[in-house]
């Protein structure tokens, strides 16, 4: 949003008001004193006019270890969600940048930064997302074959991305998928009738989940880590 029109909505004042404030000096973005109020601010800037604080928001992200039997939700009407497990004051705040299903567990991240997550969200951004699969059934050789070719799933009438499956036990692998299908994995692995019985995300992107974090608990990504995406 042009900074004058969100002091206009803010402050409920007039256009010739605004460019009044401006013309003063009574305007400061980011603690400078500006004079032309139709560049762009973000959600993150910090906007005083006069004597009053207008937005001072921070950026926020993190990630949460989740534990099974939580919903990937801010709010729930009848299971816990992952918010339950965030002790900080602006968590209502926060979104999902990508979610798990209810006894998936591990990497999830959360952020107030809605340009970020769009980064770890949208397909073409092919952000490369690792798991720890254990299914009931032996997995085989030719799954591999298979699982970099790609799933036809016919109710989306869409095939999926090749994937990278690599086999560590009979029953046990890594795979790293480039997107986010829906129960994509439990059917990728369907197509063998073979069932997903743990599913474990390992990673997103260059971000990788903290082994010192136990199942429900968080903490604020480092610089670095957010630079990753």
């Amino acid at each position: 949003m042009r900074l004058d029109r969100f002091i206009e909505s803010r402050l409920a004042y007039s256009a010739q008001t605004v460019r009044s404030l401006f013309a003063r000096r009574l305007v400061r973005l980011n603690g400078e004193t500006v004079v032309d109020g139709r560049g762009s601010i973000s959600e993150f800037c910090r906007v005083e006019v006069e004597d009053n604080l207008l937005q001072a928001r921070q950026p926020v992200y993190l990630m949460l270890h989740k534990p099974r039997g939580c919903v990937s939700a801010t709010c729930d009407a009848k299971n816990k969600t992952v918010l339950d497990f965030i002790n900080l004051p602006e968590k209502d705040q926060l979104h999902l940048a990508g979610r798990l299903d209810f006894n998936t567990t591990g990497l999830l991240l959360l952020t107030n930064d809605g340009r970020w997550s769009r980064k770890l969200t949208l397909p073409q951004q092919k952000i490369p997302k690792r798991y720890w699969v254990q299914t009931q059934d032996i997995i085989t050789d030719d799954y591999v074959k298979k699982f970099s070719e790609g799933f036809y799933f016919r109710f989306e009438n869409i095939t999926t991305q090749p994937a990278e499956l690599e086999i560590i036990s009979p029953t046990t692998a890594h795979l790293t998928i480039y997107e986010g299908r829906y129960h994509q994995i439990k059917r990728m692995f369907g197509f063998y009738n073979n069932e997903v019985i743990n599913l474990h995300r390992l990673s997103m992107g260059g971000i990788v989940l903290d082994e010192k974090l136990n199942a429900g608990e968080f903490r604020i990504l480092t610089a670095t880590e957010v630079a990753a995406i």
